[in-house]
């Protein structure tokens, strides 16, 4: 049974710099960082694995690999990014935070069940900090949002949208 996110790993460009801006700047303390040197399969390999740790003990990770190329390229949001949750009254201070620093920052964007803000972190993944509002409950209740019928009619209607 799955109990809950252990971690979510991310290529980084820059350890040093990941650590600065999910640290410094987010707050995320840094909680594991060690060498790999041979993958499970008896690869020879040599990055870094570094960990950052929010309240509920979870992580994001993150792995440096100087010798193997990865295309690290802009998204929108809504094809990758990394949503954290923060109080509501984080919000403004935080996206202030952002833009006083010089950080990409945009928001405070109303999704209806939350309110988001937006940065790119130094390896240009978009995090998004979340905020509940008061009927998230209701907004995540499959009984109450139609999750399956809505997923169905996307599923008949995406063929219109380009779809194959």
């Amino acid at each position: 049974m799955i109990k809950g996110l252990h971690h979510a790993a991310y290529r980084c460009r820059d350890s040093e710099q990941t650590r600065k801006f999910y640290e410094e700047f987010l707050g995320l303390r840094l909680v594991n960082a060690f060498e790999i040197t041979e993958t499970k399969s008896g690869r020879s390999t040599h990055v870094l694995h570094s960990f950052y740790a929010m309240e509920d003990g979870s992580c994001v990770a993150f792995f440096e690999d100087p010798a193997t190329p990865f295309e690290f390229k802009s998204q929108r949001d809504y094809d990758l990014h990394i949503a954290l949750e923060v109080p509501h009254a984080s919000l403004q201070p935080m996206l202030e935070k952002g833009k006083q620093a010089g950080i990409d920052s945009r928001g405070i964007a109303d999704h209806g069940g939350i309110d988001s803000i937006y940065f790119r972190d130094p390896n240009g993944y978009v995090l998004e900090l979340t905020a509940k509002r008061p009927h998230h409950a209701a907004y995540m209740d499959p009984a109450k949002n139609g999750a399956r019928d809505n997923l169905a009619k996307w599923q008949r209607d995406k063929v219109g949208l380009g779809a194959k």
